[in-house]
């Protein structure tokens, strides 16, 4: 007998298990239960409706039941909510236009993602005007909202990836925007000067940003939130965005085995603690494939990716879930700001062994016309070279740099690897030193010991325990960019016959716009009998992160 396969949950995970598991086995019965009315999305998409940046909402419909059905034999049941598992009897209980009936199968695949983390805040429940998004209803009653011609104030709650993306296009749909961030900064899984720079983006374009604080209470129907500093916002429309957790409830009432932070323990082969049940995407517990540790990851590319395997596993392949690092990338107007691995943050909280150097760069030629500026980030061990994260930041080529970075990381390279890696150049494309080996090449110097660097948090502490700052800028570029309040200036063409203005017996920090001329003074220090560090980001980064403490006068 052909053996019946039910898949709970559509979207990224679950019609990719559907569609490979068709192409591997065409006599299998495949039923795919959705309680949405779409099995095929593209929620990733969804803010960009919003501004009409996306003009047809036909466009986020990747697929239809009746195309699935015709191109792959598949019967797919949107609005079918799966109400109970019950894997004694191999069955579920479906739930369909009021009515209550038993599907059997042979092996279940849950694939059903996760949901918007909706925190309990006093008057939520009166409020009127506040949502999520997740899903196409979601994108709906947002546009229903947005219609009324009084809205003009809106309130983004949550500096993540998706609160990112819903303020710029309610910014550029004409909307008045606060950005809300209980986190120190911005994108929290960034670091905190990376995401200094997006920050800039956002008050550039007109988006008030408040960090630091979060919302304590509703009141007017949601028309006013009170914030935990004592704030008051006015608001039209809040959109919810402080992260998403795992949906489990169907298989917790299963009694299938829960793990870390609400997540669906499966094997390496997507296995639950039920043999005959299977589960992949949002609501799984995954491996950081650099630490080991158990962690949870809402991305499409893995979800697609492990719906395919699961597929392959069902059809009696050996095929491993191998983990994720989590890499992703995120549009702020006109800049770009991707991730992948881990953070300097959580990489000290694990008190791993590490070092961090940012290279600013271009995104192709200098000298070829619209060159724009990018800005790398590695984290490293500078014993062994492995690569435990990368950031990026720019107008353009980041997520080249940061896939790159990405893979590297997924083929177990270090430092020592990345100046090997050759890459397609030409003016308009690259740089015959692109970005990425530059990064190799500054890790190597301060692995092997020819650089020593200092980070931007720690400036002030040295600084104060006698430590000078020396700017090898120009003067011309001190008075038009700005300059460090308490730093020498000695120009770096001017350095080599200037050495007897600088005391032997202090320590330096040496700086200049991006770290590369900074590097070239600490090298002629040091073979002076200078103690010298060099200040990593220079003063590009150091300006972003601290404004404040630069003087422009």
């Amino acid at each position: 007998m052909a053996e019946k396969i039910i898949i709970v949950g559509g979207v990224a995970g679950g019609m990719s298990a559907a569609t490979r598991l068709r192409r591997l086995m065409e006599d299998a019965e495949i039923i795919v239960l959705e309680k949405g009315p779409f099995v095929s999305f593209a929620n990733c998409g969804l803010p960009y409706y919003v501004s009409g940046e996306i003009s047809e909402k036909e466009a986020l419909l990747v697929q239809t039941p009746a195309a699935l059905q015709a191109r792959f034999g598949l019967d797919v049941r949107p609005f079918h909510e799966v109400s109970a598992i019950h894997p004694a009897e191999k069955t579920v209980t479906v739930i369909h236009n009021g009515q209550t009936f038993t599907e059997t199968y042979d092996r279940l695949i849950l694939s059903p993602g996760a949901r918007p983390v909706v925190p309990e805040i006093p008057g939520l429940e009166e409020a009127k005007n506040v949502f999520t998004l997740r899903n196409v209803p979601d994108l709906d009653k947002i546009m229903a909202r947005l219609s009324v011609q009084d809205v003009q104030n809106a309130t983004v709650i949550g500096a993540g990836f998706i609160g990112l993306e819903m303020a710029e296009n309610l910014r550029k749909r004409g909307l008045t925007v606060t950005l809300v961030e209980k986190a120190p900064h911005v994108l929290p899984t960034m670091d905190e000067e990376m995401a200094a720079y997006v920050a800039q983006e956002l008050v550039k374009n007109g988006v008030k940003v408040r960090t630091g604080v979060a919302a304590s209470a509703f009141q007017k129907a949601g028309q006013e939130i009170i914030l935990t500093n004592g704030d008051r916002l006015s608001s039209d429309i809040t959109l919810l965005s402080v992260g998403v957790e795992p949906e489990n409830k169907l298989a917790k009432a299963a009694g299938l085995t829960i793990g870390y932070r609400g997540g669906i323990v499966v094997n390496e082969h997507y296995q639950t603690s039920d043999p005959n049940i299977y589960a992949v995407g949002d609501a799984i517990v995954v491996q950081q494939q650099i630490t080991g540790e158990d962690t949870l990851l809402s991305l499409a590319s893995p979800a697609n990716r492990q719906g395919r395997q699961v597929a392959d596993v069902l059809y009696g392949s050996h095929r491993k879930n191998q983990g994720s690092i989590g890499t992703a990338i995120v549009r702020t107007f006109n800049l770009s700001a991707a991730t992948t691995g881990l953070s300097e943050r959580a990489v000290a909280e694990r008190k791993l062994v590490y070092q961090v150097v940012h290279v600013t760069g271009k995104d192709h030629a200098s000298y070829y016309p619209q060159a724009t500026d990018l800005v790398l980030k590695l984290i490293f061990n500078p014993t062994s070279g492995k690569i435990y994260g990368a950031q990026g930041i720019g107008e353009k080529g980041v997520d080249k740099r940061i896939d790159i970075l990405g893979t590297a990381i997924k083929g177990n390279l270090t430092i020592f690897d990345l100046p090997e890696l050759e890459f397609t150049y030409a003016p308009p494309f690259g740089s015959a030193k692109d970005p990425v080996n530059m990064l190799g090449y500054a890790a190597m110097n301060l692995a092997e010991g020819l650089s020593e660097n200092i980070q931007w948090h720690d400036l002030p502490q040295a600084l104060a325990q006698g430590a000078v700052l020396l700017d090898v800028r120009t003067t011309l570029e001190l008075k038009e960019n700005g300059h460090f309040k308490e730093a020498v200036n000695i120009p770096l063409d001017e350095l080599r016959c200037r050495l007897a203005e600088l005391d032997p017996n202090l320590p330096y920090i040496v700086t200049c716009h991006s770290g590369l001329r900074s590097y070239l003074a600490e090298r002629i220090l040091k073979q002076s009998g200078f103690t010298v560090k060099n200040l990593d980001g220079a003063f590009a980064l150091y300006s972003t992160v601290r404004p404040k403490e630069i003087s422009y006068v």
